[in-house]
């Protein structure tokens, strides 16, 4: 840009060059070369309504003033008179998908010779080169951010499917070791336990290929699907605790139900999301303190919160416990795919409602709330 400013006023014999951003509300100016000491540098800004990259922003076309005082359209024109111009041109910068990004343009206190084939050819051929440049400018850096997108991406992936074969292989080796006690020992009176835990274990790879469709639904932009009628949720979620009871038999659970009627929801994503919630509050709470789930209607909503105590989640983890392939703490042993979190997100997202998190040092607190229609 300094090279093309000089080239300019070389050219012209104009005191003052600039690239300007000009949008429907500021006039900015990006590069300068002001060796006449007009007063503006890289960043300054002036009051859009005084200038003409005002009108230029409008039409489009460019503005050349030999002389102000001789020009017929210009010479009663505020902008030289506040400026003190005589001579004058700016000329459009149109970027590739016809968004106008500002002006490039000259100015001097002195009448110039501007209005010629030559100088209006330099400055259409300036401003298609900065626009080329500001075009490539983009692209790359939409390239990199892509780019680090993919990486992520592909780390993910292979996170992904490395805890996925951990976590199948232990339900899988379970259910062989079933059938190898059933097949060698034949049915006695412990095979009604090993069948249990043969059923367990289906059951936990069953809930791990659910999670895996259900990234696919929302990852494809499909999103998660609802059967939204009206249930007894209060019922639903006493299952969803006892069935957690059952599965945590040293951890104390609270339900607080307060729900006088039915609400119109999606039955078993509710289940499904206040599971994951539950869960990670057993996973990841303080084992002497209890985790409480309270349900309630106020002022129009459904709000579910599942609040446990423990060590407080970082703030910079915050905003991060919601992504796909969390697993909480780094330093945590804790395995699964990380999806809980996400999936409960979805859930909430299709219901048109919001998963909020409150972390400090007396509990951890997350509030689901969703209107009711």
């Amino acid at each position: 840009m300094p090279t093309i400013l000089n080239v300019v006023l070389s050219m012209t014999g104009m005191g003052f060059a600039a690239v300007a951003r000009v949008t429907t509300s500021r006039w900015i100016a990006c590069q300068v070369l002001d060796p006449v000491g007009f007063g503006l540098q890289p960043g300054d800004e002036l009051p859009i309504e005084s200038t003409l990259c005002n009108e230029i922003r409008d039409h489009r076309q460019v503005i050349v003033i030999d002389d102000a005082q001789e020009d017929p359209v210009y010479r009663n024109h505020h902008t030289p008179r506040i400026y003190g111009l005589r001579s004058y041109i700016s000329m459009p910068i149109i970027l590739a998908d016809g968004r106008f990004f500002g002006t490039h343009c000259a100015i001097d206190a002195n009448p110039a010779k501007l209005n010629n084939p030559e100088v209006l050819g330099a400055f259409k051929l300036f401003a298609e080169l900065i626009a080329h440049h500001l075009d490539a400018d983009d692209r790359l850096t939409a390239t990199q951010r892509a780019l680090e997108r993919e990486k992520e991406l592909s780390e993910h992936r292979e996170q992904f499917i490395a805890v996925l074969g951990h976590d199948l292989r232990n339900p899988l080796a379970a259910i062989d070791a079933g059938r190898s006690s059933l097949m060698r020992q034949g049915w006695t009176e412990r095979s009604p336990l090993m069948l249990g835990l043969m059923k367990s274990s289906i059951g936990r790879m069953s809930a791990l290929v659910d999670n895996v469709l259900d990234l696919a639904r929302a990852r494809l932009g499909a999103g998660i699907s609802l059967d939204l009628q009206e249930h007894d949720l209060g019922k639903t979620l006493r299952e969803v605790v006892d069935q957690l009871r059952i599965a945590n038999p040293d951890q104390k659970i609270v339900l607080d139900i307060d729900l006088p009627s039915p609400v119109a929801v999606d039955l078993l994503r509710i289940a499904q999301m206040s599971s994951n919630l539950a869960s990670n509050a057993v996973t990841h709470g303080a084992e002497d303190q209890p985790v409480r789930i309270k349900a309630e209607i106020e002022g129009g909503h459904l709000e579910i919160c599942v609040i446990n105590g423990g060590a407080p989640i970082a703030p910079e983890t915050v905003g991060k416990l919601f992504q796909p392939f969390r697993r909480g703490d780094a330093a945590s042993d804790t395995q699964g795919l990380g999806l809980g979190l996400y999936i409960a997100s979805e859930i909430a997202k299709a219901h048109g409602g919001t998963i909020d998190v409150r972390s400090d040092e007396m509990e951890t607190c997350f509030s689901f709330r969703m209107p009711l229609a």
